[in-house]
Parts: structure tokens; C-alpha cells; sequence
């Protein structure tokens, strides 16, 4: 189900809370209003009345989840595997890569998550180095990435969306490069699922990586992990569990079988609560639809841009160029924010400025609390 242009407001009464003007969906989304009853009915009921059959019908819950993600973003349900964050996903991957005696290199770049780097650099134990792309470079530039992905790259990170700037990056055009230079490619897309339309089929990437904290508004717990289905069969994680097994239920402590999909990452007794909770937040973006959010987000944002210089925007003025959030820096930072809080803005300010993100539920009206908030603002000095 989708809505047209201009009627988005409509889906504010679909989730909860009057939390002032909510501009923190890039930390946090609001929940649904349904989740509570979802979670009570699907997860809740079936541990008080059925807990002797409680585990066939909560899998079950999480093979929906797996199947929601699949609509989402064009793939099929056996390539997502349920993991508790991107770190944790991102974890097993770098450990079941092949080891590759002339390819020792892992590149990302300094716009990264912090958390994510926190994790390629565990991997300096085993042997590999990290090369960093500099927050000097046009990370938006394909060349940039091409002239890194040499010959003793084994896998390359990229953001989707850099959580910082916002910029976009061309996953597609990236990961077409990484495959002609047989290099693994790792896409983190905590920052732009439920935003920015996404297409697995189209981006021809080895691995996705993703969160339902944020834009899906699935709450905390529910991470994802995709692996491109040819390539299943090349990785082999070393942190396993009955779940990971072909068969869970053989209970031979002798024998170990990896699953066929992505379930060999999955590990040992899985949590269900957050999986009950994201998908059923997943489905209620799936009927608003991802395009109407991205169009919502792009009309509220362009009221926010046109309210000030553009010294004062720290992310790109193309609005295709950029995802969900926007971030502002001004002379007068402090005024700002002060003038933000008074008016009950839910927002944070990291390196770059003020970081602000609309959703569904934000409105025009809220736009011009907020551009009011920000007449008051200086460009930075050049």
C-alpha cells in the first residue's frame, strides 16, 4: 500500500508517542503503535499458553521476519541470516572469508561507523591490514574506490550511507568494480534501510549488513545479515552454534554440518522478541512504502535547506545525493541548539553540526518550527 504526494500525514497516527518534534529516526525510530499488541499476541501469548510448542511457532516468527526483509529489499528469505547488530554480523564475515595468501588487505573508510572499524581492526590479529580511504576523498566518486581495490585487497566495506555527512555512496557502481577486481564486497545500510529505496537484486553485492533500529522502526536486537546466495557455500564462520547446524535438532556433538544458507551465521539459541517486534514494524513500512518515505523525507528536507545559507549545510545540497538526514553547522551553534530545545526539537550534534532527520510521521508544520529555530543561525567562518 502506498499514498500519494502530500498525504503522508496520514501515517502519523500509526505510531506511538508525543515526544515534541521527533527528528532523531537516524538514532531511533518511533514505534509503531500495533507493536505492543503484535508483541503480546505473537511472542507474549504463545510463551503463557503454549510453551511446550512455544519454539516451532517462534521460529516461525522469525522466519517471518527473514521474509519480511526479503520484500523489503528484493532478495529471498534463506539469504537473511538474524543477528543482534551490524558489529556482530560484520564480525562473522571477516572471520569466514577464505584466506587468500596474496590478498591481505581490507579497505573501508574514515566516514565509517566507528563500531565497524572497531571490528575490521580485530582482524589485524589474524594477519590482515586495514586500509582507510581518507574523509579527504570524494567518497561519492567511483574512480576513488577503483584506485584502492588493488591487487591484495581481499574485501572492501562500504557505507551506504555515511552516518556523518549523510552522503550517499554508489553502492552499485562500487560493488561492480570490487567484483571485476575479485573483491569481496561488504555493504552496511544501518543508515539508509527504510529510507532510501534499496534493490539487493540490482546492487550485485557478496554481503549486506543492516539494523531495524532506525528507519524501520523495529526497535533494538534486530540486525540482519545478508549473503549473496552463490556465495554461501565459500564462507565458513567459526563462531557457530546448534543453529548454524544443517540440522539443529541431529544432537550428535560429533558431527557439525554447516547450514546450506545463511543460517550458518546464525549461532547458538537465537533471541525472538526483537525479530517479533521489527517485523511487524517492517511490514507497516513496506504498506506506507520506502519511495513515499524517501519523496516525504525530500519534500520536508527542502524546507529545512531553503531556510538557511548553504555555508550552513555540512551534507549534500543535492538532495539524490544524500539519505535521510541532514546535518547543519552554524557560527552561533550553541543559539541554535538552545533555540531547537526550546521549541522541544528531538535532535544531536556530532563532528559535523546538528543532525536532523524526518520521517513519515514529521510534518510541514513541524519543518517551520524548526526553520524558524534556524533564522537565528550564522554561517560558519570560511
Amino acid at each position: 500500500m502506498t499514498v500519494a504526494p502530500g498525504q503522508d500525514e496520514s501515517w502519523q497516527q500509526y505510531f506511538a508517542g508525543d515526544d515534541g518534534i521527533y527528528l532523531l529516526n537516524h538514532s531511533i525510530g518511533k514505534m509503531p503503535l500495533s507493536a505492543r499488541a503484535h508483541a503480546q499476541h505473537a511472542f507474549f501469548d504463545t510463551w503463557e499458553q503454549q510453551t511446550a510448542d512455544a519454539w516451532p511457532i517462534w521460529l516461525d516468527r522469525i522466519d517471518t521476519f527473514r521474509l519480511a526483509l526479503a520484500g523489503l529489499l528484493n532478495s529471498v528469505p534463506d539469504a537473511f541470516c538474524p543477528q543482534a547488530n551490524v558489529s556482530s554480523g560484520l564480525t562473522k564475515v571477516i572471520d569466514s572469508i577464505p584466506n587468500h595468501s596474496a590478498r591481505t588487505v581490507i579497505v573501508c573508510t574514515e566516514h565509517d561507523f566507528p563500531s565497524v572499524g572497531f571490528v575490521l581492526r580485530q582482524a589485524e590479529r589474524s594477519g590482515l591490514s586495514i586500509r582507510m580511504i581518507p574523509k579527504t576523498a570524494d567518497t561519492q566518486d567511483p574512480d576513488v574506490w577503483r584506485d584502492v581495490l588493488t591487487d591484495d585487497v581481499r574485501c572492501v566495506l562500504v557505507t551506504h550511507v555515511h552516518y556523518n555527512t549523510n552522503r550517499l555512496i554508489p553502492v552499485r557502481q562500487i560493488c561492480r568494480i570490487a567484483r571485476e577486481c575479485d573483491v569481496l564486497s561488504i555493504v552496511d545500510t544501518a543508515q539508509s534501510i527504510g529510507v532510501v529505496p534499496i534493490d539487493l537484486a540490482d546492487w550485485s553485492a557478496d554481503v549486506v549488513l543492516g539494523s531495524c533500529i532506525k528507519w524501520l522502526c523495529g526497535g533494538p536486537g534486530a540486525g540482519f545479515l545478508w549473503i549473496r546466495p552463490e556465495l554461501t557455500p565459500d564462507l565458513q564462520p567459526t563462531d557457530v552454534g546448534w543453529f548454524s547446524h544443517r540440522d539443529p535438532f541431529e544432537f550428535d556433538i560429533h558431527h557439525f554440518d554447516y547450514a546450506p544458507d545463511s543460517a550458518r551465521f546464525w549461532g547458538g539459541t537465537p533471541s525472538v522478541l526483537p525479530y517479533v517486534i521489527a517485523a511487524n514494524s517492517i511490514q507497516l513500512i513496506r504498506e506506507i512504502g520506502v519511495d513515499t518515505i524517501y519523496a516525504h523525507n525530500q519534500r520536508l528536507t527542502a524546507i529545512l535547506l531553503n531556510a538557511v545559507d548553504p555555508a550552513c549545510v555540512r551534507s549534500p545540497l543535492d538532495l539524490g545525493q544524500k539519505g535521510g538526514t541532514t546535518v547543519f553547522s552554524f557560527a552561533n551553534q550553541n543559539d541554535v541548539e538552545q533555540a531547537l530545545h526550546k521549541a522541544d526539537v528531538k535532535f544531536d550534534a556530532r563532528e559535523y553540526g546538528i543532525r536532523l532527520s524526518p520521517h513519515i510521521y514529521n510534518s510541514v508544520q513541524e519543518m517551520q518550527v524548526v526553520r524558524d529555530c534556524f533564522a537565528m543561525g550564522h554561517p560558519p567562518d570560511v
